[in-house]
Order: C-alpha cells, then sequence, then structure tokens
C-alpha cells in the first residue's frame, strides 16, 4: 500500500482553484496538470507499507486543536525562471507545524521519518518531465509553464480563500497511467484539548 497522510479541501476553496487551473492550463497544455479530485495538502508521505493498522493505533494518539489554513500566492520549482513544477502557495499559523510535528512523533516507532528541513506545504498544480522539485539529467523547462509565470506576472496575486480542518486523514494512492486515485482509509479528528476543572481546594470545619 502507497500511504500518506492530508488534510481534505474545502469544496468552495477546490472550486476556485479548479477554475484557475483551467485558466492556466490553457496556456501549457504540454504539462501534466493535476486533476480536481486529487486536491489535498499532504501532512506527511509514508510511501509503500503494510503497516496501516499500526498507523491508525499511532495515529488515535495524536492530539492537535482544529486549525486555519489558507490558499494565495503561486510558484515554480525549481525557481520561475526555469520552471517545471507549478504550485499554489500554503499557508497555515503554529497549529499547522504542530499537528505535522505530533504526527511525526506518533509515526517514528514505526520507522517513518519525516524529510529533513522545515514543513513548507504547497498545492501543485502542474508538472512537466520526472515532475521532481530538482530537475534530472537532460530535463528542461517546461514552455507552457513559462507562458503562465509570463501571464501571472501581469495579474493581481491570487487568492482561493481561507478553511479551517477539522480532521486529518489517511489515504491510499493508486498509481496508474490515467493518473493517480486517491481513496481515504482512515478519519481522525482534531479537537479543541479538554481543559482540566479547578481544584477545589477542601474547607476543613474548625
Amino acid at each position: 500500500m502507497r500511504l500518506f497522510i492530508a488534510l481534505d479541501i474545502d469544496p468552495d476553496i477546490r472550486t476556485r482553484i479548479t477554475t484557475f487551473r483551467n485558466q492556466m492550463r490553457q496556456l501549457a497544455p504540454d504539462v501534466r496538470w493535476v486533476g480536481p479530485e486529487t486536491f489535498h495538502v499532504t501532512l506527511q508521505f509514508l510511501g509503500e507499507t503494510k503497516k496501516l493498522d499500526e498507523i491508525r493505533q499511532a495515529l488515535q494518539q495524536v492530539k492537535s486543536p482544529p486549525l486555519q489554513i489558507s490558499f494565495r500566492g503561486t510558484g515554480f520549482f525549481p525557481n520561475p525562471k526555469a520552471p517545471r513544477v507549478f504550485w499554489i502557495g500554503i499557508e497555515g499559523d503554529r497549529r499547522l507545524q504542530g499537528l505535522v510535528a505530533a504526527i511525526g512523533s506518533a509515526l517514528a516507532p514505526l520507522g517513518f521519518a519525516r524529510e529533513a528541513g522545515p514543513y513548507t506545504p504547497h498545492l501543485t498544480l502542474a508538472r512537466s518531465g520526472s515532475g521532481r522539485p530538482r530537475p534530472v539529467p537532460g530535463e528542461r523547462p517546461a514552455p507552457g509553464l513559462q507562458q503562465v509565470r509570463a501571464k501571472l506576472e501581469a495579474l493581481p496575486l491570487p487568492d482561493f480563500g481561507t478553511m479551517t480542518a477539522h480532521e486529518f486523514c489517511v489515504y491510499e494512492s493508486h498509481l496508474s497511467p490515467a493518473g493517480p486515485r486517491y481513496e481515504k482509509l482512515a478519519v481522525f479528528p482534531l479537537r479543541k484539548p479538554l481543559i482540566d476543572p479547578p481544584i477545589l481546594k477542601k474547607t476543613v470545619d474548625p
């Protein structure tokens, strides 16, 4: 099973991003565009594993309140001058970073290590070549994405909205020539932490 952990995206935001994607797609038919049904916010990629039951048990211990994330701005990998991956920016507060850290800590005993460096989420819209942020030998920038970049330079910074995430999920990725299909296998609610009741001092009768 090829698994990853992610946040789902509210329907209204998904619709706005899809409309934007379709507009930009006309400028770059030479690249692979991500299907709107697969939009998500990756928290941790797990890869091939048979430890689904252990993963479920570990993630049940994760405690985190609901959190807000915003979708705004765009960018390119490896850089705007040589674009091969086109993405939308994702912004979150310290609660998002805390959730990612809590998930990483819960899964570390099972052998799942987080990627090195700070967590910097983004939503990929299009890829060319290998689709990796760093090019492999022989890869060249995508001409269509250069047209997308030029178009965006003349437009205001896109803002697709802000949502509150109330749960995170485990997904299985099914790969095929037609593109990946994601199946939701488990859902874990994000709840506000319980507040301990105040300690009442006992009174002693004289």
